[in-house]
């Protein structure tokens, strides 16, 4: 994977060799893995859609293998499509059957699992998507990430977490809508909800500095910053570093002077360029959705819906000239 949310890219490998087939599971998670099978059904299908902070996979195979797996260095979330997974992590031996979500190891872990035959689903996230993610979330902050057990907090949390990433996998299979801006929403989206699933130690409170720091000053700076840089893929740690604060003092900044978050002005501040290009655009050639998930924008129905609560009209109308 790469380090910056790219353009989507899709890969399949299949092979029936052995020693092929552990070649490139090394090589797509970024490790070395010794698999052994007494099970003559070596095939083995992998399908990748890679938007370089996190990549969505598919796995299927027929066999009974065992896996030893040095530290990956990432954060793997495994569910279990039709298969069956007995992975031990640090002597924490655990069972997943038919619908189980879990990580698959800590990062930095040495693990081994056996996989029945079946098909899982893999999600692979950069460490460094999930601290920038943590950093602009209330209560967190940045820097390394340690989880505290490999399982969700409860089969609630699971469920969001694999919407989440059905979601997402949505979002990738349409180049339309698979803009820059949606991919980086859409890595920050399947970020956040994987910090909510599995217990993590990245809870924190603010600073006196971030307190003091949270100024009408700031809220100038950080302002004009996303004012002239609202096209461009920022965030909030973007915002913070124009600013010359910390996250949690720009947070504390927009909330105490402008009743809101950065996020949230982004967002207001691209729904007007949303509707500028609208108004500009030809209606014969140009469409809602388009315009939309050029700003950022990838839910059409829930784009429509905040668009015209925002403005008392129909996008499309507005599109129309109506």
């Amino acid at each position: 994977m790469a380090t910056s949310t790219t353009a989507p890219r899709t890969t399949t490998f299949e092979s029936a060799d052995p020693h092929a087939i552990e070649l490139f599971l090394a090589g797509a998670y970024g490790t070395r893995m010794r698999i052994r099978s007494a099970d003559q059904r070596r095939f083995l299908r992998h399908r990748r859609t890679d938007a370089g902070t996190f990549a969505i996979d598919v796995v299927e195979q027929p066999a009974d293998r065992t896996f030893a797996v040095d530290p990956m260095h990432t954060v793997v979330v495994t569910r279990v499509t039709t298969a069956r997974i007995e992975r031990t992590c640090r002597l924490d031996e655990r069972r997943y059957d038919v619908g189980d979500l879990f990580l698959a190891a800590h990062p930095d872990a040495f693990y081994t699992c056996r996989w029945y035959p079946g098909e899982i689903a893999n999600c692979v996230i950069d460490p460094a998507l999930l601290a920038r993610v943590a950093a602009t979330a209330p209560g967190r902050r940045g820097g390394p990430i340690s989880f505290t057990s490999l399982d969700p907090v409860s089969p609630a949390a699971s469920a969001h977490w694999w919407a989440t990433r059905s979601y997402v996998a949505d979002l990738l299979g349409d180049p339309e809508v698979a803009t820059p801006l949606v991919l980086t929403s859409a890595a920050q989206l399947l970020a956040a909800a994987t910090l909510t699933t599995f217990p993590n130690t990245a809870l924190t409170e603010p600073t006196i500095e971030d307190r003091r720091d949270a100024s009408t000053p700031t809220v100038r700076r950080a302002v004009a910053y996303i004012d002239s840089h609202a096209g461009s893929d920022i965030g909030v740690a973007d915002v913070a570093a124009a600013a010359n604060v910390s996250i949690r003092a720009v947070q504390l900044a927009f909330r105490r002077h402008l009743g809101t978050t950065p996020t949230a002005y982004l967002r207001q501040v691209r729904l007007d360029h949303v509707r500028q290009a609208l108004i500009d655009a030809d209606p014969t050639t140009a469409t809602v959705s388009a315009i939309a998930a050029s700003w950022g924008f990838a839910n059409h129905s829930r784009f429509t819906a905040t668009y015209r609560a925002t403005y008392g009209v129909l996008p499309s109308a507005v599109l129309r000239g109506a």
